[in-house]
Parts: C-alpha cells; sequence; structure tokens
C-alpha cells in the first residue's frame, strides 16, 4: 500500500452492502503484520472504534505491506462472515481480506487482486480478468468499491452455464456443490433461468451491469441466504436444491430476488445506503424499497419466468399473506421500525418472532408493493402498471455498474408521473400504522381471497420440508423443529395461553413419544374430540405437561377465486416475453 510519513489511519471493512449492518468479521482478522522493507511497524486498535487500526509510518517509507489471515467461520447462520468453506467448495468474500486507508471514498481507491485456487478446483466471478496461469488468476486493477462487490465462488465439483447464448451482456449460472450430483441442473431449470434473463430485461427495459453472474452454492455446510452485487449474486442454499423438487419449489425465487437487485438496491439505492466507504453507518429507513419492492419482484418473476407455476405462487402468496396478516407484534411495532432497526433484526433469535417481528419488511414489502401495482392498473383502466414505474425509475439508458440514490420523495415523484395518486399518503399509511391486520388490498382487489383449509397446499409442504418445521401457528399456535424443539408460539394462541413457551422441547404427545406424525395427528384429531391435547415438554431439567384447549383440527392459508373481482393477479404473474 503506497503510504506517505506520519500518522495513517487503516479500516477493516465494518458495514457490508446487502448485509445492512456492522457485520465485517472483526474476531476473525488474526496474524495482521504491518512492515516495510522488512522491518515491522506497529500499530494500535482504537478504543472507540474496532474496526480502525492507528500507524505511525516512519520517514523515508512511502510503502508497506500489510498480510494477514482470516479465519473461515465453521458452519453456522449468518450472512458471508459465517460458514463460507467446505472440503469441496469455498466463496470467498474480498472485504474479509483487506485493510484500506481512512478518509478516502472506496470508489477512488484502486486494488489488484491475485488468488491461487486448489488444484483442479473451477471458479466464477464478475471480477474481470487480466490473465490466468494454472491455479492462478491475476484479476485486473479494480477499484475497492468493484471488488468487494466481486465475491469468487470456487470448487471441486463446478459448473458453467450460458444463460444469454450470443447476446450482448452475457449472463452465466457458476455452480458449485459438495457433490457432482448436485450439479445436475435440468434442461427445464437452464430454460427458465434464460427465460428470467428475458423478463428482466422486459421489466426494466435497460441493464446496469457489463455482464452477470449467478454465484450458486449447493451445500448443507454453509450459511444459506443470497447475498445482492451488481454485477453478480452470491445465492447459497441447500445441496439438493436442483434435484429435490421441494426444496427447489420452496427457493424458487432466491435467485430471481438477487438479480432484481442489480436495478433496484445497488443501481438505484436509498440514500441512506449509499456510504461513500464501509465504515460509515447505514441508515435502513428506505429498506421497505430496496428489500420490499425486490422481494416483490422476485417473487413474481418466478412464474413469469416458470420456475414456478401460477398456482404454485398463489400459494407462498398466501403464506405471506398470513404471516403478516396475525403477526401480534404489529399491534405495537410499525412495519417502518422493522427497517429502522435491521441491523439489530437481523441478528435476533427465532424465538418470540411474532411479538417482537422481524425484517418484515420483505414479506409485507410484497403485500405493499402488490397493492400498489393492483391500483396503478385500476386507475389506469389497465394501460399502466408498476412495471411502468420501473422503466422510468430503474430503466433505461442501460450503464455500465453505478449508484443513483434516492429518497422516498423520489420514489413518490416517479409514482406519480405514471399514474397520479396520494400515493405519499398510501405508503405512510402502510408503514407508520399499527393496524392489526396485514394491507391485504393487492390480493382482495386482485381477485383473490385468503382463507384457511383443513388441507396444507404442496407450498406450505415444501416450506415444512425446508425449514424442518412443523407448522401449526395457525391451529395450536406454535411452530416446532423436527426435532420437537418449539421454535415459537403465537401470542394469545391455545398454546400460549396453556403456557406452552418457546425454546422449549416437546417430547410426548398424549401420553405418546414425540414425533413430527404424532403432533400434527393429534391436531388433525382434535377437531372431533372435546378432549384436551397434552404436550409433555422438557425445560431444561425440567419436564412439565401442557393441557391445550384447542378442538379446531388443521387450519392452513390458502387463496381462493373471487369472481366478483378481476383477476389481476394472474395478469401479473403471466410471461411478458413470448
Amino acid at each position: 500500500m503506497p503510504v506517505k510519513p506520519g500518522p495513517l489511519t487503516l479500516l477493516y471493512p465494518e458495514w457490508i452492502p446487502g448485509e445492512h449492518g456492522p457485520t465485517g468479521p472483526i474476531t476473525d482478522l488474526v496474524n495482521m503484520r504491518v512492515t516495510s522493507n522488512g522491518k515491522a511497524i506497529a500499530w494500535r486498535r482504537d478504543l472507540a472504534e474496532m474496526y480502525t487500526f492507528h500507524l505511525d509510518i516512519p520517514e523515508g517509507v512511502n510503502s508497506i505491506e500489510i498480510a494477514l489471515d482470516y479465519i473461515s467461520a465453521p458452519e453456522s447462520g449468518g450472512f458471508s462472515s459465517a460458514g463460507s468453506t467446505t472440503d469441496k467448495l469455498a466463496v470467498l468474500s474480498w472485504n474479509q481480506m483487506l485493510l484500506y486507508p481512512k478518509d478516502t471514498p472506496t470508489d477512488q481507491l484502486n486494488y489488484q487482486a491475485d488468488l491461487k485456487v486448489p488444484q483442479g478446483w473451477r471458479y466464477g466471478t464478475a471480477l474481470p480478468i487480466e490473465t490466468e496461469s494454472g491455479q492462478r488468476i491475476e484479476f485486473k486493477p479494480s477499484s475497492l468499491t468493484t471488488l468487494v462487490d466481486s465475491p469468487v465462488l470456487m470448487g471441486a465439483y463446478f459448473k458453467t452455464v450460458d444463460l444469454s447464448p450470443g447476446q450482448s451482456p452475457p449472463h452465466y449460472l457458476h455452480i458449485a456443490a459438495d457433490s457432482e450430483h448436485a450439479t445436475d441442473i435440468t434442461p427445464d431449470e437452464v430454460a427458465h433461468l434464460r427465460n428470467l434473463v428475458k423478463e428482466t430485461g422486459a421489466l426494466f427495459g435497460a441493464r446496469h451491469y457489463r455482464d452477470y453472474h449467478f454465484l450458486l452454492t449447493l451445500s448443507d455446510h454453509v450459511a444459506h441466504f443470497g447475498l445482492e452485487h451488481h454485477e453478480s449474486s452470491d445465492d447459497r442454499t441447500f445441496e439438493r436444491t436442483l434435484i429435490d423438487d421441494s426444496l427447489r419449489r420452496a427457493d424458487a425465487s432466491l435467485l430471481s430476488h438477487e438479480m432484481t437487485h442489480s436495478w433496484n438496491g445497488k443501481y438505484r439505492r436509498p440514500a441512506g445506503l449509499a456510504t461513500p466507504d464501509y465504515s460509515e453507518p447505514m441508515k435502513g429507513n428506505l429498506l421497505w424499497v430496496y428489500e420490499g419492492l425486490t422481494n416483490y419482484l422476485g417473487e413474481i418473476l418466478a412464474p413469469r419466468s416458470a420456475m414456478l407455476t401460477a398456482d404454485e405462487y398463489r400459494q407462498q402468496l398466501a403464506i405471506t399473506a398470513a404471516a403478516q396478516d396475525t403477526r401480534t407484534g404489529r399491534r405495537w411495532r410499525t412495519l417502518q421500525d422493522t427497517a429502522d432497526a435491521a441491523q439489530l433484526l437481523y441478528a435476533a433469535r427465532t424465538d418470540y418472532t411474532d411479538l417482537r417481528r422481524s425484517v418484515d419488511y420483505y414479506p409485507e414489502g410484497t403485500l405493499i408493493w402488490l397493492e400498489a401495482d393492483v391500483l396503478i392498473r385500476q386507475l389506469s383502466h389497465g394501460a399502466k402498471s408498476l412495471d411502468d414505474f420501473l422503466k422510468a425509475f430503474e430503466g433505461p439508458p442501460s450503464t455500465g455498474p453505478l449508484v443513483k440514490p434516492y429518497t422516498f420523495e423520489d420514489v413518490v415523484s416517479n409514482l406519480n408521473s405514471v399514474q397520479a395518486y396520494d400515493w405519499a399518503n398510501f405508503f405512510t399509511q402502510r408503514l407508520q400504522s399499527t393496524s392489526t391486520h396485514a394491507p391485504l388490498g393487492g390480493i382482495e382487489k386482485g381477485g383473490w381471497k385468503l382463507v384457511y383449509k383443513d388441507t396444507p397446499s404442496q407450498a406450505w409442504r415444501d416450506l415444512e420440508v425446508y425449514d424442518k418445521t412443523v407448522n401449526l401457528m395457525y391451529s395450536l399456535g406454535l411452530v416446532t423443529k423436527e426435532d420437537g424443539m418449539i421454535q415459537d408460539v403465537k401470542m394469545g394462541g391455545p398454546a400460549q395461553k396453556a403456557g406452552v413457551t418457546p425454546m422449549t422441547k416437546i417430547a410426548g404427545v398424549n401420553g405418546r413419544k414425540y414425533n413430527p406424525q404424532v403432533l400434527r395427528d393429534a391436531v388433525t384429531l382434535s377437531a372431533n374430540s372435546v378432549a384436551p391435547i397434552e404436550l409433555m415438554v422438557e425445560d431444561g431439567e425440567f419436564y412439565k405437561t401442557f393441557r391445550i384447549d384447542y378442538h379446531g383440527g388443521d387450519r392452513f392459508p390458502h387463496l381462493v377465486r373471487d369472481e366478483s373481482q378481476p383477476d389481476l393477479l394472474s395478469a401479473i404473474t403471466a410471461p411478458h416475453v413470448k
């Protein structure tokens, strides 16, 4: 690193783009050594800013060398600083591997990366390549912003699929998995992802990247999430997702969601998230646009691209609507506060999520933006839709990767340019109220109704497989892991009224040893029984028996057609590219 004599302050990346919080894994930075011509230069951590290091550069020194090691986390939950490697694959996030000088915007700092991959491994990344020789890749010099925005996926079992053959800009799917069989993507799935590329082009009318790379990690031993980048996405899910229909359907919108972020989140970005470096705190007040709108678009792009059928999409929408409509925490916490407190809620425990709320601006964002889409279609008598807003706000002209910040007023103004309405009040009411019910206007005015039936949808079954849970939230009022650990309870629900609490473990049901089917059967049979359901629960060293006065049988959310309204939902999810 070039330097000048005198005081120097170095920073380790703290606020990681897309993670919306100070998630830089500073405790896993070890063996840090600073030298010049072989002589050590002392450093000291700032006593208030833990990601900051102070040095005094001697006279005559114009460059320093910084060496460090990074401890890759074991299997765990979280984002990119959680489990990212196995014996067969790795995801490299550059922000974990470097320091940078304070007081210079990351756009103005140039870095050149050099990477050596294990023997026989292949890799994928959006970072432009200078040269390759054997196992070593030398990348072209880039700004620190571009470097951190361009992770590398590598692995022993690796496959690359061209998603836009012969077209510009190019699009690629890179797959790394813990087994060769897991990389077996079907021709139909390739076709669906090629549809996604076409559908995003039709939706936005422009592209803001030089090329685009999906980095798909298939492993049961890394953290599972999606993380957006301008020219790529870091997408991590279960090993068998491509070859297990339940896992595939449950995670069908992962890639469409993260790709949408290239326009909504990376190119157009809330002003509070468009920070000049990785030390300035991010402000998440517009995450209901950044993530909420992206959630809506990623979900409707799945049926538009044939990754889901329209019915499968509606089944998943019913689950979203029911969860938000019955959330106890909405009585005290506004949706806006879930965005304002995002950096806290991402790390919150799962117990009492019903009362605490979580990062609900994702799923409730889907409901709000669906309602906005339906409203534009109604007010314009079918002449316009949210698609027109997206083209005006995030579309032409096509550019390379750049950032155009926006404010709440910009969103409202651009919506009004498409369809005049009191959009400021529309969003303010939905964001800042403590309504006991979710905004279901998009579903209802879109021609459908939320109802509860005694049989689960296929999407419900898929989600239980994906989450490894037994979800009885709308009957007994609890969700358990497959091993009986109670993940959450519905406040005021039958189980909570009987005294059941989260983070305890069901050991028995009606005098019989617990297993998921025994619990499900007890709920089913409750519809024709006057006896309470008895749960024996293990709470630390103690066992307790709870008698739950529930006789309602099974209850699962569904959407049913309302013939009194036009079916706008089907129009929204229909393919836009023939």
